[in-house]
């Protein structure tokens, strides 16, 4: 009896101890009780300052563990926020119902959109005026801008809608974008993944890193393989896009049959669109100018036409 015991002891160790988030709010849940629930005081995101835990998911920010100045929110200054490092406005762009109605209309009707809106991976937690100002800028140097917050080294140029991560975490956020790309076949600028590819190398993964990979695979079922070491980033990498293919959690309400994998791709500035085989600047659509079609007829219906290197 006692060997039969260790043995399903064993068994259900190899197992995730819980399933992936089905929507954002599930997913702070999770977030705060299975992966930051003993790390107050790890630091946010952008700032490394301590919170404690209030509600749900919630905190309430340590202003003086960080030294953090409030810029001009105080409410969201003193509040914790959960941050999708890419933002999803980025990865949304590239989904035909962000086109059709935003992200209300995605989240109510697109499984693949809230997975990836749910993917604890992307999220970390922020001060609340930080997510703010951040909001979906791209990220970038700002040497000769001035810290708004304090001593919180983030920096943000507002005019040309640029953020800069503090050094500690430039490596992991460069890791994260690596991921989101890569799992939700997204397409990246030549020069946002210059300065990622720049940030991985230069910022190594940290062992909190490691540990929070750890955690969060035992919910999400996988890693992000660009911080355990399995998938290297290069230039020109081309995506896997399993988060595309990979099924969706059946709890969702949105659940139906999932669009094709490799849509056509369109460029809303030109109005030419590229195959998924054979046009090589399919990944090199810029992510807000995406549109995507199922099928060649519905994009030249829609004023498009072929891109001229196509094969």
């Amino acid at each position: 009896m006692l060997r039969l015991y260790c043995i399903a002891a064993l068994a259900s160790l190899a197992l995730p101890a819980f399933s992936a988030p089905a929507t954002f709010e599930r997913a702070k849940i999770e977030a705060r009780g299975h992966v930051y629930h003993d790390r107050t005081d790890a630091g946010t995101l952008y700032c490394g300052c301590a919170w404690s835990w209030v509600g749900r998911s919630g905190g309430r920010i340590d202003h003086a563990s960080c030294g953090y100045r409030v810029r001009a929110q105080e409410v969201r200054a003193a509040r914790l926020e959960w941050e999708h490092v890419m933002p999803a406005s980025n990865f949304g762009r590239a989904r035909q119902c962000w086109q059709d109605g935003g992200r209300r209309n995605c989240t109510s009707t697109d499984p693949v959109f809230s997975a990836m809106e749910a993917d604890l991976h992307n999220l970390s937690p922020s001060v609340g005026e930080v997510n703010a100002d951040r909001s979906n800028f791209l990220f970038g140097v700002l040497p000769g801008v001035p810290a708004q917050h304090g001593e919180c080294p983030f920096r943000v140029d507002f005019q040309a809608r640029t953020a800069e991560p503090r050094d500690h975490v430039k490596g992991k956020v460069a890791r994260i974008y690596f991921y989101m790309h890569d799992r939700y076949d997204l397409p990246i600028s030549r020069q946002q993944e210059r300065l990622l590819m720049a940030w991985d190398r230069q910022f190594p993964v940290s062992e909190w890193e490691r540990e929070r990979d750890r955690r969060i695979a035992a919910i999400m079922g996988h890693s992000n393989p660009f911080v355990t070491g399995e998938r290297v980033w290069t230039a020109g990498y081309r995506n896997v896009g399993d988060g595309v293919r990979s099924e969706i959690p059946a709890e969702h309400p949105a659940v139906r049959p999932l669009p094709s994998p490799r849509p056509i791709r369109g460029n809303m500035n030109s109005k030419i669109y590229h195959l998924p085989e054979g046009c090589p600047s399919y990944n090199a659509v810029s992510a807000s100018n995406v549109v995507e079609f199922s099928s060649e007829e519905a994009a030249r219906q829609a004023g498009y036409r072929i891109a001229g290197n196509c094969r």
